[in-house]
């Protein structure tokens, strides 16, 4: 069983959901724990991040927060502490998020044709628009669109899920849409 992280000895940096955060804004995070996902680039620790937190807010509960989300991971270098560091077989932090378990149970990427990878990105794209309404989420769609392979769909279907999910028509349907995503995802 790993120690506990320091995390304010331990260097962060973003996860692909912490760029796609950072684009669609679909995880509803509060607008401190966003600055620091926006301030995070693989330099820094969680205590040069410190300074940037104002108002109260602790910097180990928003790193948690970001590392719970699986928004950020953190990095082994000289400025962790040796009891800090990772092992290098722990999962990074998008496996341990909810949407990233679903996805386990899918064919691998590389099985899927183009032609799948269309009907998701169009499934998707259309979801969006119907249930919670055209032009709502332009960032969600533009990165839908633009997801060309299967990783980067089921890189954004995060932030799909999330919108969804942000939505009460979405909540209600997002178990059947996901049936039916996972049949071409």
């Amino acid at each position: 069983m790993p120690e506990t992280l320091d995390l304010n000895a331990v260097i962060f940096s973003k996860t692909p959901v912490g760029q796609q955060e950072i684009q669609s804004r679909g995880l509803g995070l509060a607008p401190m724990v966003r600055r620091i996902l926006v301030l995070i680039d693989g330099k820094r620790s969680g205590q040069e991040l410190a300074p940037f937190v104002s108002g109260g807010d602790d910097i180990q509960q928003i790193l948690q927060t970001l590392l719970d989300q699986g928004c950020v991971q953190t990095q082994t270098g000289a400025k962790a502490s040796a009891g800090a560091a990772l092992p290098a077989s722990a999962p990074a932090p998008l496996a341990a998020s909810p949407s990233a378990k679903e996805l386990a149970g899918l064919p691998a990427a590389e099985m899927r044709t183009a032609k799948e990878n269309e009907m998701a990105r169009n499934f998707m794209i259309n979801s969006v628009n119907s249930i919670i309404g055209q032009n709502m989420r332009i960032s969600l769609i533009h990165d839908i669109f633009h997801a060309t392979s299967t990783e980067q769909l089921r890189t954004v279907y995060h932030a799909w899920a999330a919108s969804m999910s942000d939505h009460s028509m979405g909540t209600k349907r997002l178990p059947e849409l996901r049936e039916k995503l996972f049949k071409v995802l």
